[in-house]
């Protein structure tokens, strides 16, 4: 049986551990238009994987394939470790509904990090202070209640003219936990996701779409996150083309002392 934490997204992102498989259910509250908040899925998986008895050491990847909508509902998730060496283990993951088809396709590598040589070649972007900026108010999903999204640049708006011509896709904005919450592993996996769709940004108009592929990669493990103790992060998107249904995004959150935490990278189809 579930138990409560202190806070809604540890609630909703919660799993436990079956005979052979591990269990989750969706939450109204980080639900997107069709199904689960992408993030909240990839965060649950996540979890999972974290929890699980033979994990060893931190995520460095996670790549979430979203094969077929998921329903409201609880969901079984099939954890595997394929491959595991002395520094490193490789994962699979495979979520599905009802003893069903599956609905969503994950791969993991967790590793023990280790003291060696560093050097962060991407420069800490100029930006405003969160304080100075207004939280983004507009909500069309409820995962986006679940967010406070400060924008610098890109902030979303709609045109008359749609395409004509695109708009900038990038954005540039802090976000941070509507309740804030110590920024760890999980949530930087469900704020990798927590982008509005580059295809609103480029044509300035509500679509249809979804994402089919997300990786996210972690450039920090557990101690480093303790140590930068934030609830924020600053976050970068943009896209590089959209051609024939399918558009791509790619990410950077980085932590307020001018850290890069994570980058990503998804793809997405869209109906324009």
């Amino acid at each position: 049986m579930l138990t409560k934490s202190q806070h809604l997204f540890d609630d909703a992102t919660r799993v436990v551990a079956g005979d052979s498989r591990w269990r989750g259910r969706t939450s109204p509250d980080y639900w997107a238009f069709v199904g689960p908040f992408g993030g909240f899925t990839a965060a649950t998986i996540l979890r999972a994987l974290i929890e699980h008895p033979e994990r060893s050491g931190d995520p460095v990847a996670l790549t979430v394939n979203l094969c077929a909508p998921i329903a409201e509902g609880d969901f079984d998730l099939d954890v595997r470790l394929v491959k595991a060496n002395r520094s490193s283990q490789h994962w699979y993951v495979e979520l599905s509904q009802g003893g069903g088809d599956v609905a969503t396709l994950a791969t993991a590598i967790f590793a023990e990090r280790r003291p060696s040589w560093s050097h962060q070649v991407a420069l800490f972007p100029e930006s405003r202070p969160f304080e100075e900026l207004k939280s983004y108010a507009y909500a069309p999903a409820t995962w986006v209640k679940q967010y406070d999204l400060r924008f610098i640049e890109g902030y979303p708006t709609a045109r008359a003219n749609p395409a004509d011509p695109a708009g900038s896709a990038f954005s540039k904005l802090w976000i941070s936990d509507r309740v804030p919450r110590r920024i760890d592993h999980l949530s930087l996996m469900a704020m990798s996701d927590a982008f509005f769709a580059r295809i609103f940004h480029a044509r300035g108009e509500m679509l249809p779409f979804g994402t089919v592929s997300i990786t996210t990669y972690f450039h920090a493990d557990s101690d480093d996150l303790l140590k930068e103790d934030v609830t924020r992060v600053l976050a970068l998107a943009d896209a590089q083309t959209f051609h024939k249904s399918y558009g791509d995004q790619s990410g950077q959150l980085w932590s307020p002392s001018g850290r890069l935490l994570a980058t990503t990278t998804q793809m997405m189809y869209f109906k324009a």
